[in-house]
């Protein structure tokens, strides 16, 4: 396969991959075109390798956790609708309300979390990876990733109780 190839069925996939990991559209669009440009360099040695796909995108992990604009870690997307537009790629309901506000929601609490943290949730949940194979890919131990895990789940969960709280809080001032 010529990168040229490769990079027209993987592109689309790398995409949403990377906005998923870094919560925003023009920052995934950056980290996908660093990486190609790199990868259409080395092209020769990744297609020698057992699987292309998994090599460029670990090297879309690796250019998210290094990124240099350190505003992107901290800006926070009112993003339902791109949690949506992959929803949809997947067949799923774009255009429910309650379903646009629930997203909304999880993405801005999933902007709370450290980059290390966030991806170890989107390795887990959106590639459906194994803590080992987590724990290869970010170069530490599964037991590493076990506890990066918990922390993310513990910081969504205290968030989503304080969302909780303030909207009952809310709704018994009207």
């Amino acid at each position: 396969m010529t990168f040229e190839q490769f990079a027209a069925a993987r592109l689309p996939s790398l995409l949403r991959y990377a906005v998923v990991l870094t919560g925003d559209r023009e920052l995934a669009q950056d980290v996908v075109q660093e990486v190609l440009a790199r990868a259409h360099v080395r092209w020769r040695r990744i297609s020698g390798a057992d699987s292309p796909d998994a090599y460029v995108r670990r090297m879309v992990l690796n250019e998210y956790l290094s990124w240099r604009r350190s505003w992107a870690a901290r800006h926070v997307h009112a993003a339902g609708e791109r949690l949506t537009e992959l929803d949809d790629a997947r067949g799923g309901v774009v255009d429910h309300a309650q379903n646009v506000v629930e997203a909304d929601a999880l993405w801005n609490r999933l902007a709370l979390l450290g980059r290390k943290q966030r991806a170890v949730l989107v390795l887990r949940y959106y590639e459906q990876l194994d803590d080992n194979a987590i724990a290869d890919l970010l170069n530490c131990s599964p037991a590493t990733v076990r506890s990066q895990a918990s922390k993310a789940l513990r910081t969504l969960r205290l968030d989503e109780q304080d969302h909780q709280e303030h909207r009952i809080h809310a709704e018994e001032k009207s």
